[in-house]
């Protein structure tokens, strides 16, 4: 798990298409290859996109002139997980008893109320991340060995002096007094005499003596200073060592305590244990490290229409949120159980989350007011308290974040639509996972975008984009994709990041706000990383 990195130079991850692909999207090219922004239907639904698509009557800017292509986006209803339910697809009969199936109208009432009331984008992460710092971590204490990607659960303290004695930096002669220095030899007189790392020394260097050292080795009593071996000549048939330059007391001397004293902090909580911390905590005298538990998460997958292998036929679609969930997760640090495929059966996905034992529940699909989405209403019946109910962001606006019980688990329903469930894992899923992780709240950071961003009139926008440093100027910035509808991941799958779009888009050149895919910063040795 790691925190927000710094912007970054030319090693971005994700190079840009040919303009036709998903290449780098330009303001004024409307009329070419890559398809236009595209609706979001139902609660989810980017207006201004033709008549009979949406039912949010606010008008939305053009993504530019010229008649461009329109894709079919579908209803962010359900677990579509792809442009929607299929045309004509009737919903399963095995679903009485929902508020919306029995009266259409309370179906209504619900969206709207989702839409007149959804939390302001910066607002739903700040929840998401107050009510993850607001449960009790669990805390497991772990070898060195172990330890690596973890979080400190507490602060590091230094248990002993570092170094713990006054030590040679160099190899060379270590003196006492002024020069030249007479030569210690061996107890039986021999040339030999050396103190070595790990090794006794004399208890005293006489003034005036000199005495071969090795670095890391323990500087005896009454010592001034550390000749290097290159700034020293040694005339063995006199006796004597003469210095090459002139000796200031203390050179090449690393005395003890000059890097903490016993006692000091090194590190505070929230702290990744990386292979530098590993290196610190040994040095200062650790065998184990008390670390914050990784959060644990089940991810249930709603929807009858879904298919996990072979191609879309029939009116079913392949589910593409099931593959994609866990590793995202992963790759943020947490354990993630094997997806649990539910249907859209409503007394299924009441039992799985009356009796989930995980720190967090993920759902996909089924968070908007269509005949099948269970999820609104079996939050209702077990009394779950609803933290965040619709967010005003594109994609991903029916998202919601739910306690399901006091002091139990939390919720995070994302919407079925594969860009919105993205934009649901990084609105309130990463916040809340990284309070739940110990993890100290993010620094967020802003990089200018170099093409217009059309925006929303009143919601925030999150739209795909890749680093890029411009040539010659050195200067970094970022490049929005094409592909960026709510069901569509072909942007998101060549991007390292989201800009965050205010309402009414940004011109170029515009410093926006980016939030990291897990793996942009990823490395190795952390087992998975938070953005």
């Amino acid at each position: 798990m790691v925190g927000r990195r710094s912007p970054r130079g030319p090693h971005s991850v994700a190079q840009p298409q040919s303009r036709a692909g998903f290449s780098e999207q330009s303001p004024r090219q409307g009329s070419g290859p890559g398809p236009r922004q595209s609706p979001d239907h139902g609660p989810d639904h980017v207006p201004g996109q033709g008549p009979g698509q949406g039912s949010d009557p606010d008008p939305v800017q053009s993504p530019g002139p010229g008649p461009g292509p329109s894709v079919h986006q579908g209803t962010d209803h359900g677990a579509g997980h792809s442009p929607g339910r299929a045309p004509g697809r009737q919903p399963p009969s095995h679903c009485p008893g929902t508020e919306s199936a029995r009266d259409p109208r309370a179906r209504d009432r619900r969206a709207d109320v989702q839409r007149r009331h959804a939390t302001a984008w910066g607002e739903a992460r700040a929840l998401a991340a107050r009510a993850g710092r607001s449960a009790s971590p669990r805390t497991l204490r772990l070898t060195l060995d172990r330890a690596i990607g973890r979080v400190l659960a507490e602060p590091l303290a230094a248990l002993a002096d570092l170094p713990s004695f006054d030590t040679s930096a160099m190899d060379g002669w270590v003196v006492a007094g002024p020069g030249p220095w007479t030569l210690r030899r061996g107890e039986d007189g021999g040339q030999g005499l050396c103190i070595l790392a790990g090794h006794s020394v004399p208890a005293l260097l006489p003034d005036g003596d000199a005495v071969r050292i090795a670095t890391g080795a323990r500087i005896p009593a009454n010592a001034t200073a550390v000749i290097r071996s290159e700034h020293a000549h040694a005339d063995e048939a006199k006796g004597l060592l003469y210095a090459q330059r002139q000796v200031v007391p203390g050179q090449d001397i690393r005395p003890r305590g000059q890097e903490c004293r016993s006692g000091d902090q090194l590190l505070p909580a929230g702290t990744m244990v990386t292979p530098a911390v590993l290196g610190l905590s040994a040095a200062a005298g650790y065998d184990e490290l008390l670390t914050v538990s990784r959060p644990r998460v089940d991810v249930l997958v709603l929807g009858d229409e879904l298919l996990t292998t072979g191609l879309p036929h029939d009116g079913l679609i392949r589910d593409a949120l099931g593959p994609m969930i866990g590793p995202w997760l992963r790759a943020m640090g947490v354990e993630v159980s094997a997806p649990q495929r539910l249907g859209d059966d409503r007394e299924a996905l009441r039992h799985a989350l009356t009796t989930c034992d995980a720190d967090l529940v993920i759902t996909t699909g089924g968070t908007a007011a269509g005949p099948v989405d269970h999820v609104h209403p079996v939050l209702a019946e077990i009394g779950a308290e609803l933290v965040v109910d619709g967010v005003a962001v594109r994609p991903g606006h029916p998202m919601l974040l739910t306690r399901l019980t006091s002091g139990g688990p939390y919720l995070v329903g994302l919407p079925g639509n594969p860009l919105a469930a993205v934009s649901g894992l990084l609105t309130l899923a990463e916040p809340l996972l990284r309070g739940l992780a110990g993890q100290p709240v993010e620094v967020p950071y802003r990089v200018v975008v170099r093409d217009e961003v059309h925006g929303h009139p009143h919601d925030t926008r999150l739209v795909p984009v890749v680093h890029r440093v411009g040539a010659g100027s050195g200067s970094e910035h970022v490049v929005p994709l094409h592909y960026n509808g709510p069901a569509m991941l072909r942007g998101i799958a060549a991007a390292d990041g989201l800009a965050v779009v205010p309402p009414g888009g940004v011109r170029s050149g515009t410093e926006v706000e980016i939030l990291d895919l897990p793996w942009a910063t990823a490395t190795p040795w952390t087992e998975g990383c938070f953005t």
